[in-house]
């Protein structure tokens, strides 16, 4: 008689990395976060590996995780997986100051960041399908490259 185990929060076909309190604030860790959402893990991967910034190495290495917990938790397909969902969060911050003139000083907030990341792997025909989205999408704008933009009429207010 024990307690019972909690049950699993993610799919069958997703696997999670986290981490905590990384010495940065959520608003500059989100944006390396969200060049990565929803792109295949391969090409994240390259993404962060040429990203200027420097949160890029710690969010590589979340991604990186989240992949070996698909492979070896979970028994994933690494060649089909994709960043379903990178979540930076606020951890807490760390109060400190900084001397100003005359004897008085300003409060300064050192931010800190949490970070998820869940990689999900794809369904055949899910790629299948996104390819011929992209096909098609492809096409429309070849079709649309061929029209000319219609000019505006001068003049003010249209008559009804």
């Amino acid at each position: 008689m024990g307690k019972q185990a909690a049950p699993r929060r993610l799919h069958e076909t997703e696997a999670s990395a986290y981490a905590r309190a990384i010495k940065i604030s959520p608003r500059k860790l989100n944006l390396v976060a969200q060049a990565i959402r929803g792109k295949a893990a391969s090409a994240a991967l390259n993404e962060l590996a040429f990203n200027r910034r420097r949160i890029a190495r710690d969010v590589r290495k979340v991604l990186q995780a989240a992949i070996a917990n698909a492979e070896n938790n979970h028994q994933l397909d690494v060649d089909r997986l994709y960043v379903k969902e990178a979540t930076a969060g606020r951890a807490f911050s760390l109060g400190r100051f900084h001397a100003r003139g005359r004897g008085r000083m300003s409060p300064v907030e050192k931010y800190f960041s949490n970070l998820l990341i869940v990689v999900r792997e794809r369904a055949p025909e899910e790629r299948a399908k996104e390819a011929d989205e992209d096909k098609g999408a492809a096409d429309a704008k070849a079709a649309d490259a061929g029209k000319k933009p219609k000019a505006k009429k001068a003049g003010g207010k249209e008559k009804a």
